[in-house]
C-alpha cells in the first residue's frame, strides 16, 4: 500500500504568480530555527518580496519574513535574515545555469510543512510586462463574465 503524506500549506505568495510567468517549480528543504518553526505552525510568514539567489554552490533565500515567535524570548532571531535551501547539487546547477542564461529569477510561491518537515515551493519565474499583467485581467474579467451568463442561460433567465 502507498504511503500518505500530509501537507499544511503555511503561505503561498499570490502576487507572484501577478508578476512573474512561472515555467517551472522546484520543492526545498529549509533550514530553520527552532523559533522559526514555531511561528510557521502559528502561521506567521510572508513570502511577498521574497527571492533566492546561488552563490557558491548554495542556495539562499532572501527577503522572507518569517515572524519572530512570541513565547521565543532570546531564542528568536532575525525576521529577514537569509536562510539557507536545501537542494540536491544537480538541482543548484540546473538552476544557476537558467538563471545566468536566460535571466530569469527564482521566486517562493509557497510554504508548507510535507510529513513534519518545512518545505519551500520555488518557481522559476520570467518577468511580466505591465501590458501582459492588463490582458490577463481583462481574459480573467471575460472568461468570468461568460461563465456567469452560460449559467444564468441554463437556469433559464434571461441576460
Amino acid at each position: 500500500m502507498g504511503t500518505s503524506v500530509s501537507v499544511h500549506v503555511v503561505a503561498t505568495n499570490r502576487k507572484a504568480r501577478h508578476n512573474f510567468e512561472i515555467l517551472d517549480t522546484i520543492e526545498a528543504g529549509l533550514v530553520l530555527t527552532g523559533t522559526e518553526v514555531k511561528s510557521l505552525r502559528n502561521g506567521g510568514c510572508s513570502l511577498t518580496d521574497g527571492y533566492a539567489v546561488i552563490r557558491d554552490g548554495e542556495a539562499t533565500l532572501r527577503n522572507v519574513h518569517i515572524a519572530a515567535y512570541k513565547q521565543g524570548s532570546i531564542r528568536n532571531v532575525e525576521p529577514l535574515r537569509d536562510r539557507r535551501l536545501l537542494l540536491h547539487r544537480s538541482e543548484i546547477l540546473r538552476l544557476a545555469g537558467k538563471i545566468n542564461e536566460r535571466g530569469l529569477t527564482v521566486v517562493p510561491l509557497r510554504v508548507y510543512f510535507k510529513n513534519g518537515r518545512a518545505k519551500l515551493e520555488l518557481g522559476l519565474a520570467k518577468g511580466k510586462k505591465t501590458y501582459d499583467k492588463r490582458r490577463k485581467l481583462r481574459e480573467d474579467d471575460e472568461k468570468r463574465r461568460t461563465d456567469e451568463a452560460t449559467k444564468r442561460y441554463g437556469r433559464g433567465l434571461s441576460a
